[in-house]
């Protein structure tokens, strides 16, 4: 049958795919500094192995034939998925791959050491390196897709999310936060100025922030025997299902950016976790797009994270490994504070939305040309004084030089974050009428209502649909930005 020459082809390309993915979290977390050039170099190879392979003529007879054999709906659903996937990779060639994923990895490399010093000279031509490899993949993947190269480059990253739809969404929220931002800013002064804002201690050393980190992580669901945290420069979620690596970075002089930005990866990693684990070799068990990831990981991360009942659980926990005896009003203020600020990880939920759609616009006009990177630290720059009203011009490293995205050339995915943020707020509407006592559950440490709801509606789903498709079938309806507004007023409102 070619419906088992498919499976045995999954599982080999699935082998490769477990290397290239521990390898890249090394190369961010462990590797030497002087091992970069090879590991470029190996990785590169191993990316266009993986191409020819996934790639090869035969596989499209065996689709093609297994399309005509009897299977059952996920067999079906498979099938048509390893299509879809073989498309898209049949896009580009392997040397092209290779030749991205060499010149992604060395930008990348750069830029760790670049960003530090501010030093755009310095990076600006290794960017406009990867922009023009990006330029080069739009157009081969727009000519063969029959997309707008924009959305073929975002068909990677969320499969069925297109900028029409998208654009007006964005449209609707950037015209309402502009005007919010600054009411919820008042209305933050006029509760400090009744209840000042207790400092932090600023003495919370690494490894007691990482024990309370480990714990929270398994507090909301994750497991520690398929899973680990560590620390890089930008916190991310990598590895595979069976072994997720999280990271995290931490500061000693407070310990909520750290906590949060591992709520965030464990996020990630209950996704990862948890899909189903008889097509995990198969593109249909994997994770659907990072607009759904991203609403995972802000799920955990704000939902649930910044909510007052999960401080009620959460609170004896900081106490016990931080030695802080936090009442609830004074962490609160500090939990929920809307500030303008420059980066993008840093920021609160209210404003970073604004982060995001600045860079959607912005990789927009690079992609078609109507920005170049040597123009972007003063287009970054005039944007946001549009939308949150502060300079970034003198500090490029908290400009355009902030995210490992373009560096690395993943143009496309910054939409998932704020779509994600606002699928996260349809599904928590929708949890919420459905178990009126969600909160109550949270607040006692239990967890397993909202887990069994998204493993139900969302983990296992996987790639069984599109992105809408996926969120229609959980929530009923198609992607509403009035949830996460709503969310929003309720939270930082009056």
């Amino acid at each position: 049958m070619s419906f088992a020459k498919l499976d045995a082809h999954c599982r080999s390309l699935i082998a490769l795919e477990h290397a290239l993915s521990i390898l890249g979290v090394d190369e961010a977390t462990a590797m030497a500094p002087g091992g970069g050039e090879q590991r470029a170099e190996a990785m590169a190879g191993l990316s266009g192995m993986y191409h020819r392979q996934a790639t090869a003529p035969q596989v499209r007879d065996w689709i093609e034939a297994a399309k005509t054999e009897t299977l059952d709906q996920a067999q079906q659903t498979a099938v048509a998925e390893l299509e879809r996937s073989y498309v898209n990779l049949t896009c580009l060639p392997a040397d092209f791959v290779e030749h991205k994923m060499r010149t992604g990895m060395r930008s990348e490399q750069l830029w760790r050491t670049a960003r530090p010093k501010g030093d755009w000279v310095g990076f600006r031509p290794a960017l406009e390196g990867v922009v023009e490899l990006v330029r080069e993949e739009a157009a081969m993947r727009a000519e063969l897709l029959g997309l707008a190269p924009y959305d073929a480059l975002m068909e990677q990253f969320d499969p069925g999310n297109r900028t029409e739809t998208i654009t007006p969404v964005f449209a609707e929220l950037k015209a309402f936060l502009v005007d919010f931002v600054p009411k919820a800013l008042k209305i933050q002064d006029e509760k400090r100025a009744k209840r000042p804002l207790k400092p932090l201690s600023g003495i919370y050393p690494v490894e007691k922030q990482k024990a309370l980190g480990i714990a929270m992580m398994k507090a909301v669901g994750f497991d520690m025997n398929h899973g680990s945290l560590s620390v890089s420069d930008h916190p991310f979620c990598g590895g595979v299902p069976t072994d997720v690596r999280l990271t995290t970075r931490y500061r000693t002089d407070e310990f909520l950016p750290a906590l949060m930005g591992i709520l965030h990866e464990t996020g990630h990693g209950l996704y990862e976790q948890n899909l189903p684990k008889d097509w995990a070799h198969w593109p249909s068990g994997k994770a659907r797009g990072m607009s759904i990831h991203e609403s995972q990981s802000l799920f955990v991360e704000k939902q649930i994270g910044r909510n007052p009942a999960f401080w009620t659980f959460a609170l004896p926990h900081v106490a016990s490994h931080l030695g802080e005896d936090w009442a609830m009003d004074d962490l609160l203020p500090h939990v929920h504070q809307v500030k303008r600020g420059l980066i993008r990880v840093d920021a609160d939920e209210v404003t970073y939305p604004l982060h995001v759609i600045l860079r959607y616009e912005l990789e927009q006009d690079l992609l078609a040309g109507r920005l170049e990177v040597k123009d972007l630290p003063e287009a970054w720059d005039a944007k946001m004084g549009d939308y949150l009203g502060i300079s970034s011009l003198d500090a490029p490293q908290n400009g355009p030089m902030q995210d490992v995205h373009w560096p690395s050339g993943a143009f496309g995915y910054f939409p998932s974050y704020t779509l994600g943020a606002m699928m996260a707020a349809q599904q928590w509407a929708t949890i919420s009428r459905s178990h009126p006592d969600i909160n109550e559950e949270i607040a006692a440490g239990d967890f397993t209502t909202v887990n069994t709801w998204r493993r139900d509606n969302i983990w296992l789903k996987a790639s069984m649909g599109s992105t809408p498709e996926i969120l229609r079938q959980a929530t009923g309806e198609d992607l509403n930005p009035a949830y996460f507004i709503a969310h929003l007023k309720t939270r930082y409102g009056a």
